[in-house]
């Protein structure tokens, strides 16, 4: 287990704090307090998690513009894959599309678990497919296992073009 830092602490308390007063929207005393204490606790158990080495990082207003970047990149590529998978249901492909697994490589830009795990979360997010794993060789290189609904390529580099788009180079800015 690793040992509990006040900074990783407060990393984590300010976050759920806010997240707190955003779904209660709500500033009277008692829910401050409520949330206050809500968030104290879920700290101190999680903190050892969520940080391992910057506690602050999240609070450096360059990753939050890089945060914004990276939504609109994503909701522009769910937008595509919708539009993707209406027509293929809608025509007569559907009947015909093959289905499979593909291994994928994850970019240069991906060098954090965080950083792997927001890219297979919106690679599961759009319509179509599903990260069903993420592995690293013994070389140290991660690989994206992604089940495609309509497969279209089989060669992982294309595959990966394909499947993650720009999502990799985005995401990789604001794990850094």
């Amino acid at each position: 287990m690793e040992k509990r830092s006040f900074s990783s602490w407060l990393g984590t308390f300010i976050p759920c704090f806010l997240l707190w007063l955003l779904l209660t929207w709500s500033l009277e005393l008692r829910e401050i307090i409520l949330g206050a204490a809500v968030s104290a606790i879920v700290a101190w158990f999680t903190a050892r998690f969520f940080i391992h080495k910057k506690p602050f990082f999240l609070l450096n207003p360059v990753k939050w513009v890089h945060m914004v970047v990276y939504a609109v990149v994503l909701v522009v590529e769910v937008i595509k894959a919708n539009i993707a998978m209406a027509g293929i249901v809608l025509s007569s492909k559907c009947k015909t599309c093959q289905s499979g697994i593909v291994l994928i490589p994850a970019g240069e830009d991906i060098k954090s678990d965080y950083a792997l795990s927001t890219v297979s979360n919106a690679i599961t997010l759009t319509p179509g497919t599903i990260t069903m794993d993420v592995a690293e060789d013994k070389t140290g290189k991660n690989y994206y296992y992604v089940h495609w609904l309509d497969l279209q390529e089989t060669d992982p580099e294309k595959a990966g073009e394909m499947i993650k788009g720009t999502l990799e180079k985005y995401a990789g800015r604001i794990w850094k």
